[in-house]
């Protein structure tokens, strides 16, 4: 346990490798890898160390943005990196060595500091189980290929704890966690933290700000936390919550530009938890932005690889919460009508629900367009 007893030693705060900045809107491919540099040389500067990437991240390009930023331009010994087995693309046990030889090869490396089977639910653990997944990682234990395994997750706290107990191998658990899901039925932050520990399996937090939604609060809610700490930002706050519980051993943050990389590097190079007042602002934060929030998306952009319309779901319901948040439509029209010169309607949608499935949020994103449609399609 030597490395897990490192990861306990290390800062709190990981880099999420998932929203780099890029030269080209609407294009995920298109990584400013100059950006990218000075950002994760920053970030290593001030202590920090562990890099999150993952298969289909930037649709297949953070691993080797990542290998350039990191793996070309510092000594190994620097940082953890963690990747993730996309056990949607398994179709028979021969494919995960094929998989995790080119994430090798797309970033560099020999082997993964923290290796991990990718978005954990019903179907994919069924999938997993059908296909040895859970052999092979132990395999890659044993070759020293990854130095610990665990999964990411997306699901509810009873199949978790039915996961862990039937693997108990698994080192530890990536969750997502924030304020605003907490007590979210759907998402059962609290829940599924607490089966976590309750196992003895560190978290790892993905999706503290919830795909930045928490950095760009209502107003508000902005005031009452600059009343509390004027010198810290509202992302801040959903960083810090996280990182307050005491299973949490990194926080990971997907961090866009050099300016967030500073703001969270500031407040987490000595990390101080929130305290109980702190906590009761956050309560009243919570709903105030809870009843300003449309559709809970993240912009993860799970939803879109293998869209038969190639419809920009994340895009278009980020334009929907802004305009229900500011009542400004007309002028948001002409954004959706830009992004549909490039890519299909909200109408477009042939009801095929992929994206449902792989959505982390468990929107229902076919009704959802059919509301973006009703608005914008005009």
């Amino acid at each position: 346990m030597e490395k897990m007893k490192k990861m306990e030693k290390m800062k709190k705060l990981g880099f999420g490798m998932m929203r780099l900045p890029i030269t080209e809107a609407g294009n995920p491919k298109s990584i400013d890898q100059e950006r990218v540099n000075r950002m994760v040389d920053y970030y290593l500067e001030k202590g920090f160390t562990y890099f999150d990437t993952a298969y289909p991240y930037h649709q297949g390009m953070s691993e080797a943005a990542t290998r350039r930023a990191l793996v070309e331009r510092h000594p190994r010994d620097a940082f953890a990196l963690a990747d993730k087995m996309p056990v949607w693309l398994v179709a028979g046990q021969e494919d995960y060595r094929k998989l995790f030889d080119e994430q090798l090869e797309r970033c560099g490396v020999d082997y993964f500091d923290y290796y991990l089977l990718h978005s954990l639910g019903e179907k994919y653990y069924a999938d997993t189980l059908k296909t040895d997944g859970f052999a092979f990682m132990k395999t890659l234990k044993s070759e020293g290929k990854a130095k610990h395994i665990g999964f990411s997750y997306h699901d509810s706290a009873e199949r978790l704890d039915r996961i862990l107990a039937e693997h108990p191998e698994m080192e530890f658990v990536q969750l997502q966690i924030n304020y605003i899901d907490w007590e979210n039925e759907s998402i059962e932050s609290r829940k599924c933290y607490e089966t976590a520990t309750k196992h003895k399996k560190p978290v790892i937090v993905m999706e503290p700000v919830k795909g930045g939604s928490l950095a760009d609060v209502p107003e508000e809610a902005k005031k009452l936390f600059e009343a509390c700490r004027p010198n810290m930002s509202p992302a801040s706050w959903a960083v810090r919550f996280a990182a307050s519980l005491d299973n949490v051993r990194v926080v990971l943050s997907g961090m866009g530009n050099l300016e967030q990389v500073v703001d969270n590097t500031g407040y987490m190079t000595d990390f101080e938890p929130l305290n109980e007042a702190e906590y009761g602002v956050i309560a009243k934060a919570t709903e105030i932005i809870n009843s300003s929030i449309a559709i809970p998306c993240t912009a993860c952009l799970y939803c879109v690889d293998g869209c038969p319309r190639n419809i920009p779901i994340p895009q278009f319901f980020s334009l929907y919460n802004n305009q229900a948040r500011f009542r400004r439509v007309p002028s948001h029209v002409s954004y959706y009508l830009n992004l549909t010169q490039r890519h299909g309607k909200a109408s477009d949608c042939v009801e095929c629900r992929q994206c449902e499935q792989h959505c982390p949020q468990h929107i229902a994103i076919v009704e959802k367009l059919k509301e973006v449609s009703r608005v914008f399609d005009r």
